[in-house]
């Protein structure tokens, strides 16, 4: 690999514990349990900066334990924690800090992402499933203090109370009794009743300031407490636009708010933009879909100063998957090659749309970023739009499995991905273009789970972080920099560990793109994990805090400066 790669070197931490309420200070699985986290003085003397106080937790309720098989991951024991149930609903302490944290740090990063995927005995399938767990990192003066919660969806909380599934989740639907409940279950998944509030994707600040965590259901927006991480309620839409499905990533500015709501009855997008502090979403303008039976899957776009890009990607909204019972390899959706793909390009300011074009076949999950591309007099010739892209190979969706997951053999078994780049002419053209805006195997063959510096959010652009490959691997395994211009990348990886989506945070002031810091949360071979911290320009670690067990692979995140 042509890459330059930094290996973290394992460093000594301090044994945390852990309140359980009626639990005097067990042991299970290799995790000491007590009523407090209490930090050694040795880290404090070794000029770490870490308070030497005992931080009490408060009263929590423990989520019931599942025993898992070894190879399903389970514990701080020697196993693997990204795949296994989040030990309690809540937690909150200090951790152990090994480097130094910028003082200019100053703000709460949020990770949100499925933390427990079983009721009781009963397992779910598949990583999309689990019910959300939001981590915050608190970050003031050079120190940190972390917590997490489980967000209190209806759906989390009528599994807990009933200790039986609910909702339909991604690939897991309630049980029927009988014929009759059957049929009302229908009944109920057309009328959206059914569907899922479990908030489990992202999260993302409004611009006026309010914090909501998403899923691909509208039902599923629920607005949090950056600072508690408590559940504060429903974001309720004032608008009569309807529908049961958006874009699980919009596109969120301080003074921007846009996302698209698939039309499954008459094949098409609505593209919506909301004011700061509106609950209005309003109509900018539609687009038909050119190709299939239905709208392709819109998890995530990209925009432009000027321009709204639509993808229709061939994997298709599927009516029938959805009223199934049990899942099919492509889940709620199926693989249409024949109806070809499309880049759509939308005027934000007019609706129109100006741009439609077939494009080679392709499957995201997750866009980049785009920009416009000017000619030497500066108009518009065509917009680039980078993501990463799965080869057009829609088995990753069956890939992340939970079963697959935990079962790695040491068999390379993670499909390829790439940095894809669209280039959409506005010259009329019918075609477009995908290319590598890199070789792949400056990242392992592996990309997803990026982001940017945001002050060049739909602006050219330099550098991304992503998790690659570092194989052979079965999951992204990489911490990954990506020089867009240069056309290499930087790699940080430590073996056996699974990091999580690296988010970029500026330095306040700072005039370079990758002036900053990159976070990432990790999930080590040992059952631990930590947060990671790495400079943004040498990918180098510049510091890590130990939580005290192990926490669940996480999706997405967001940065929260303090006021």
């Amino acid at each position: 690999m042509a890459s330059a790669q930094f290996s973290s070197p394992r460093s000594s931490v301090a044994t945390a514990t852990m309140a359980v309420p009626g639990n005097s200070g067990g042991v299970r699985g290799g995790c000491s349990y007590g009523r407090a986290i209490i930090f050694p003085r040795k880290y404090h003397d070794a000029g770490l900066r870490v308070r030497n106080v005992a931080t009490r937790l408060p009263e929590t309720e423990v989520l019931p334990e599942t025993e898992l098989s070894p190879e399903k991951g389970v514990g701080c024991g020697g196993k693997l924690a990204a795949w296994t149930s989040i030990r309690q609903e809540r937690w909150e302490g200090e951790p152990v800090v090994q480097g130094e944290i910028p003082l200019w740090l100053n703000g709460t990063y949020l990770r949100n992402g499925p933390g427990m995927w079983n009721i009781g005995d009963y397992d779910f399938r598949h990583l999309f499933d689990g019910y959300a767990t939001l981590v915050g990192l608190h970050f003031h003066d050079g120190r940190l203090a972390a917590g997490h919660r489980q967000i209190q969806s209806d759906a989390y909380k009528a599994a807990i109370k009933n200790k039986k599934l609910c909702y339909r989740e991604f690939s897991e639907a309630p049980k029927p009794e009988n014929f009759l409940s059957y049929v009302g279950e229908l009944a109920s998944l057309l009328s959206g009743a059914s569907l899922t509030d479990n908030a489990n994707t992202g999260v993302v600040k409004l611009g006026d300031g309010r914090v909501v965590c998403l899923t691909e259901t509208i039902k599923g927006s629920i607005v949090i407490d950056p600072e508690t991480l408590e559940t504060k309620g429903k974001f309720e839409y004032s608008d009569s636009l309807g529908g049961l499905i958006h874009s699980a990533h919009p596109i969120v500015t301080e003074t921007e708010f846009w996302t698209l709501l698939p039309d499954l009855v008459k094949p098409g997008y609505l593209v919506v933009r909301m004011e700061p502090g509106s609950n209005e979403r309003k109509v900018v303008g539609r687009v038909n879909c050119r190709g299939g039976p239905a709208p392709g899957w819109v998890h995530s776009f990209p925009v432009t100063e000027h321009y709204v890009v639509v993808p229709e990607m061939p994997l298709r909204y599927c009516a029938q998957n959805l009223l199934r019972a049990e899942p099919t390899p492509l889940y709620k959706f199926e693989w249409h090659p024949l109806s070809k793909a499309f880049m759509h390009v939308m005027c934000k300011a007019s609706g129109k749309i100006v741009a439609s074009v077939e494009v080679p076949l392709y499957v995201t999950f997750h866009f980049i970023n785009a920009y416009e591309e000017q000619d030497k007099d500066g108009r518009v010739t065509a917009i680039i739009a980078d993501c990463c892209e799965h080869n057009a190979n829609t088995t990753i969706l069956d890939k992340l499995r939970l079963q697959n997951l935990r079962s790695f053999s040491g068999e390379d078994v993670l499909p390829d991905a790439r940095v894809g780049r669209f280039t959409i002419p506005l010259d009329g053209s019918p075609y477009g273009t995908l290319d590598e805006a890199l070789d792949p195997d400056e990242h392992g063959r592996g990309m997803d789970m990026c982001s940017i510096n945001p002050a060049n959010l739909g602006k050219p652009y330099r550098y991304a972080y992503a998790c690659g490959a570092n194989r052979p691997c079965n999951f992204p395994n990489t911490l990954t920099k990506l020089d867009l211009m240069e056309k290499k990348a930087k790699t940080w990886f430590e073996e056996g560990a699974v990091p999580s989506e690296p988010f970029f945070v500026a330095r306040p002031g700072a005039t370079e793109e990758d002036d900053g810091v990159v976070i990432s949360m990790i999930s080590d071979k040992n059952g631990e994990g930590y947060a990671l911290l790495l400079d943004g320009r040498t990918f180098e670690e510049i510091a890590r805090g130990k939580f005290p067990y192990g926490l669940p692979y996480g999706l997405h995140g967001c940065w929260v400066p303090k006021k």
